[in-house]
């Protein structure tokens, strides 16, 4: 425990960590990874819908942290900024998939890649309910995200940032640019045009 607390304590910030990185110390920039490797794959994941799509798209977005993070000046908290470059990779790739017919929707399955509490998970273990309580979760889980995938580029990452994601209405203001107002407003339409799909994509059965 005191060992634990002391770790908690000696933890370097992540402008620590930057600035150890323009030094020098690559270490650093490992450190980062390990931090923000599952919120960047999460995030990457309710944008592509599909596991090795969001692992590239992961991929990618770290080798573009690498090659920047010199560059970055603090203006904002790195965390946003590090959302800023996974959105940005995001829409790019599905553009470029887009423009080739590449895009295509699989059944979810598997298990997930990444195992993490932030992370999407494929399974949801649990002491109480009966086995086929978290089948039925999981349904549940993987219903949003086929409508999700239904959602305007704009709807879909409001919600995924809000929702999801958990970030306060003054990140995504920050993050996307636009004022706190906006957000609240495009947030209220997102959600009520995610519910109008679930809605139409949901049969009987699936509430009997």
């Amino acid at each position: 425990m005191v060992l634990m607390l002391f770790a908690m304590v000696t933890a370097p910030t992540d402008a620590e960590l930057v600035e150890r990185f323009k030094k020098g110390d690559r270490h650093a920039f490992d450190v980062l990874v390990q931090r923000y490797q599952d919120r960047v794959y999460s995030l990457s994941y309710r944008w592509m819908g599909d596991e090795q799509l969001a692992l590239d798209l992961s991929q990618d977005v770290f080798i573009a942290l690498y090659r920047s993070l010199g560059r970055f000046r603090g203006e904002a908290k790195l965390s946003t900024w590090v959302y800023r470059v996974v959105l940005n990779h995001a829409r790019n790739k599905r553009q470029y998939r887009r423009r080739r017919h590449l895009d295509h929707h699989e059944p979810l399955e598997g298990e997930r890649a990444v195992s993490d509490e932030r992370s999407p998970k494929r399974q949801f273990a649990s002491e109480g309910p009966p086995p086929d309580a978290g089948m039925e979760r999981q349904d549940a889980v993987d219903a949003v995200q086929r409508a999700l995938e239904e959602l305007p580029a704009d709807q879909r990452e409001i919600i995924v940032l809000r929702d999801i994601e958990d970030l306060s209405y003054e990140e995504i203001a920050e993050l996307l640019g636009v004022p706190r107002g906006t957000v609240k407003s495009r947030l209220h339409r997102a959600r009520l045009q995610l519910g109008r799909v679930l809605v139409r994509s949901t049969s009987v059965e699936d509430v009997l």
